[in-house]
């Protein structure tokens, strides 16, 4: 069992215990609320639901008269008030066990529920202690423990940073480890936190590296600061790091708002597109340094979009894309015709312009900084796993938007906004070398995405993704129309892989 004891100096102490919990809380959580009347819990309940709910105003009223109260949040949450049952069979028609199973829960007086409190719950104890509360919480060790003992540790650095009280709400955070909070400070001002504890490595996949170095990701919070300082120093809109602690891979960073390039509908804003796409190619006339600084002299070393990652990322459709279409694996000669189409394929990009790739510019990462300025209305976020490729990479990555359907006429649009952008540079920039180029990598990013909406369905039971493959098989089919992938297209039609004719199949 794990213990943490907590003391909570006056109310205010209490909602923000309420919300440290709410960023701590999964699905299949029971918390156990114990301590008399007054002590507090409808307070700490009331925090936390409202913290799950994103609605600092939310009515959230004692369910002592209606038993249980639910809410459609992050997670839906139960709030259980078992002072009126008179058996514990009760819980039954209550229906505690399904909100487990879809949800979390709060259960005030739960010595009610007797045997039909679960084994695993999670106790909340909470007494009086002078002018203060004294809270204890004693749970399994586990993902609970674990979560609760890292946003304790964030609620500290917090502290550390004048942060005190501050109110804090889930942001993001769904495949990779990383993830986000927003917080308001006491005197209302919007930042976000970075939790990005360094990534574990997996085991060796190929060459003794894990996937994560095999394909360069960020290993620790120190690529972020390298190159958020250099997009800055160069004028673009990337977020300002207010404190560190690069140790444990925490951050307070500006928080660049909510409004995106996307309207209410979530289809592309067309103006806001063509300007990150100007942004893009503006961004694209410097060459970024090998190296770049983090602080205290940490230097950062760029990586590069070499032969090997370019390969093991296409071999995702290999891997995942082709047994989940066909029902069989690759053949041997199927898998050796593949890999030589993409060496072959990685030959032609030897004299393609080469620049820093955000790797991830598209909807979800690009942010509309209205009250700014020229190319400062661009806000670019989660850029950690920058690595030098070519230039044409980042272009597809806005104009074939993974997660959202931009019209051929506007992918074609954007596409020459940014020709016409380069050319006019009067710096040798060469057309038809880059759309060489971007097709070729739009075929590389299309059958990684291929592969990786169905890694994500069978292997990590994320199936939501699947709704993205109609759209990024019709990119795929936009990466054929280019002679350069002649035989990668003829190779996906032998072995049954159909590309779209648009982007809903």
């Amino acid at each position: 069992m794990t213990r943490f004891s907590i003391f909570l100096a006056d109310e205010a102490a209490t909602i923000n215990l309420g919300e440290d919990l709410a960023l701590t809380v999964g699905v299949g959580d029971c918390l156990a609320l114990h301590g008399d009347l007054g002590a507090g819990k409808t307070t700490l309940s009331r925090a936390l639901i409202r913290a799950m709910a994103g609605d600092p105003a939310l009515e959230v009223p004692s369910p002592t008269f209606t038993l249980v109260q639910t809410y459609d949040a992050r997670i839906p949450i139960s709030h259980f008030d078992l002072y009126r049952i008179g058996f514990e069979s009760e819980l039954d028609e209550l229906g505690l066990d399904e909100a487990l199973e879809r949800g979390a829960a709060l259960i005030e007086w739960p010595e009610k529920a007797g045997s039909r409190l679960p084994a695993n719950a999670i106790h909340v104890e909470i007494v009086h202690e002078g002018a203060g509360r004294q809270l204890t919480i004693t749970c399994n060790a586990g993902r609970f423990a674990e979560r609760f003992e890292r946003v304790q540790l964030i609620r500290a650095f917090l502290d550390q940073h004048g942060m005190k009280g501050g109110h804090r709400r889930f942001l993001t955070g769904d495949t990779s480890f990383r993830c986000y909070e927003r917080l308001t400070s006491v005197d209302g001002k919007p930042f976000v936190v970075m939790d990005s504890p360094a990534r574990p490595n997996g085991p060796p996949i190929r060459d003794g590296k894990p996937y994560s170095q095999l394909v360069h990701l960020a290993e620790d919070v120190k690529p972020f600061i390298a190159v958020g300082n250099y997009l800055r120093s160069i004028g673009l809109s990337a977020p300002e790091i207010h404190a560190t602690d690069i140790d444990q891979g925490i951050m307070l960073i500006e928080d660049l708002g909510s409004q995106g390039v996307l309207d209410a509908e979530g289809r592309p804003i067309p103006e806001r597109y063509e300007e990150s796409v100007r942004c893009l190619a503006d961004f694209h006339r410097r060459q970024p340094p090998a190296d770049l600084p983090v602080e205290g002299g940490l230097m950062h070393p760029l990586p590069h979009f070499d032969r090997t990652t370019l390969k093991f990322e296409a071999e995702v459709l290999l891997d995942w894309h082709l047994p989940w279409r066909r029902g069989t694996q690759a053949t041997e000669a199927e898998k050796q015709e593949y890999l030589a189409i993409w060496d072959h394929l990685i030959d032609e990009l030897s004299d393609v312009e080469t620049n820093l790739v955000l790797r991830d510019f598209h909807s979800p990462n690009i942010m509309w900084l209205a009250e700014r300025q020229g190319f400062d209305r661009v806000g670019i976020i989660d850029f950690q796993d920058a690595i030098i490729g070519p230039s044409s990479y980042d272009v597809v990555s806005i104009a074939q938007d993974a997660r959202v359907t931009v019209e051929r006429s506007l992918m074609d649009r954007l596409l020459e906004t940014y020709l016409a952008t380069r050319e006019a540079q009067g710096q040798g920039f060469d057309r038809a070398l880059f759309l060489k180029s971007f097709a070729i990598m739009s075929a590389q990013r299309a059958c990684r995405l291929n592969g990786l909406w169905v890694r994500l369905k069978e292997r990590d039971g994320l199936n939501g993704y699947m709704r993205h493959m109609p759209r990024t098989l019709w990119h795929l089919g936009m990466a054929f129309e280019h002679p350069v992938t002649a035989p990668l297209k003829d190779w996906c039609q032998k072995v049954g892989i159909t590309t779209n004719a648009t982007p809903e199949g």
